[in-house]
């Protein structure tokens, strides 16, 4: 069994909103992306970049005509350009296919704490914790994927050291965020896992 897909996997069913354009080549593959527009319950949206081999985009024909079901992996990519985010996370899809059921975005890991967690409030005055976790992958790789836990569960993660396993369910979320580039404020887009549950199992 492919370890990567017990300890990492994601399910995603939302609108695509762009036609797939190439990525990358990788292995004599070729690899394509578009953005998959998610629903929250509570209307907010979601956009979530998706990766996919040609031969799964060409058997399907994806377009924006109807909703989307992408069964993957999580994956982040260290960007060593100048030129955009550092930490680049995507679905890799495994599996798509049309259905028109509900919106669902349903992200599950299990991975190290690779960085010590930082415990923060919000001017709401909620708690957030601001996990990194490295997620193995297949021939020694691995991803890095960044989480934040809410309330309850934000306290108890803070005080797990490095090294810690856990175990985590939630969902992909994007972020809007304003950052001073040159001087001029740019407007830029954050992704992380917002945790549903966590436990700690080493």
């Amino acid at each position: 069994m492919d370890e990567n897909r017990t300890n990492n996997s994601a399910m995603l069913r939302g609108l695509p909103t762009e036609r797939p354009r190439f990525s990358h080549e990788n292995r004599g593959e070729s690899f394509y992306a578009f953005p998959l527009e998610v629903l929250r319950l509570s209307g907010a949206a979601d956009t979530v970049n998706v990766i996919v081999r040609r031969e799964i985009m060409e058997a399907l024909e994806v377009n924006d005509a109807g909703k989307l079901c992408v069964s993957g992996e999580l994956r982040s990519f260290n960007n060593k350009s100048s030129v955009g985010q550092k930490l680049i996370i995507t679905v890799f899809a495994r599996d798509m296919w049309f259905d028109d059921g509900d919106d669902e975005n349903s992200i599950r890991l299990t991975g190290t704490i690779c960085k010590p967690p930082t415990l923060r409030v919000t001017p709401m005055g909620r708690e957030i914790c601001d996990l990194m976790v490295a997620v193995n992958r297949r021939y020694g790789r691995s991803d890095y994927l960044p989480c934040i836990a809410w309330g309850m569960k934000a306290r108890e993660a803070s005080c797990w050291p490095v090294g810690a396993v856990v175990d985590i369910s939630g969902r992909i979320q994007s972020r809007k965020y304003t950052k001073l580039l040159a001087g001029q404020p740019t407007e830029k887009t954050a992704f992380e896992v917002s945790v549903i549950n966590i436990t700690r199992v080493k």
